[in-house]
């Protein structure tokens, strides 16, 4: 079997502690199933899927090259929200906010991964950190939790994006991303 690979923006340590320990005080109330790993915290650029060893090497240099002169941008975590049905999520994640950096940075990787062959979702980019898996509460989810336990409301977390990874999945692993190649934002 091939392992999976994605292509994230990289969070600085501690801004992943924060997070973790932010979500401490509300896992309580927020009952999903499985919690990420504090180190497996990032933000999706490409999601490469299945990829056979042969073809890392060219997107890796794609990649390289063509965010070798891109520079660090702020970024900010602000709140809560949830993807698949609102009565039983599937993902819970923090919401990063809308930077036009992030986009042009997504764009870039995604061109080049295409570039490379490889094919990938369509779908409007949506820069989210995954927090938590499948909702397991005994009654139905309700969106107002996520207004009123969102600990990054009044408190955003704010922190420089430097660093774009290229992470395999272990699935048997904890923490299951494993960064494969690593590039600074100058």
């Amino acid at each position: 079997m091939n392992n999976h690979y994605f292509w994230a923006v990289r969070l600085p340590d501690f801004i992943k502690r924060n997070i973790q320990d932010e979500m401490t005080s509300v896992k309580q109330i927020l009952q999903f199933k499985r919690w990420v790993h504090m180190k497996d915290y990032h933000i999706t650029l490409a999601f490469l899927g299945s990829v056979h060893q042969q073809q890392l090497q060219p997107v890796i240099e794609l990649v390289r090259n063509a965010i070798k002169d891109e520079k660090a941008f702020p970024l900010q975590i602000q709140g809560l929200n949830v993807f698949g049905n609102n009565k039983s999520p599937r993902i819970l994640w923090a919401a990063v906010h809308q930077e036009n950096k992030l986009f042009q940075l997504q764009r870039i990787v995604h061109e080049k991964c295409l570039e490379a062959g490889f094919t990938l979702e369509n779908r409007p980019y949506h820069p989210h950190i995954t927090l938590a898996r499948n909702w397991t509460g005994l009654e139905e989810f309700k969106l107002e939790l996520l207004a009123k336990y969102n600990p990054f409301r009044e408190n955003p977390l704010s922190f420089q994006a430097g660093e774009v990874v290229l992470y395999k999945t272990n699935l048997e692993q904890l923490p299951k991303y494993e960064p494969i190649a690593a590039f600074s934002l100058i």
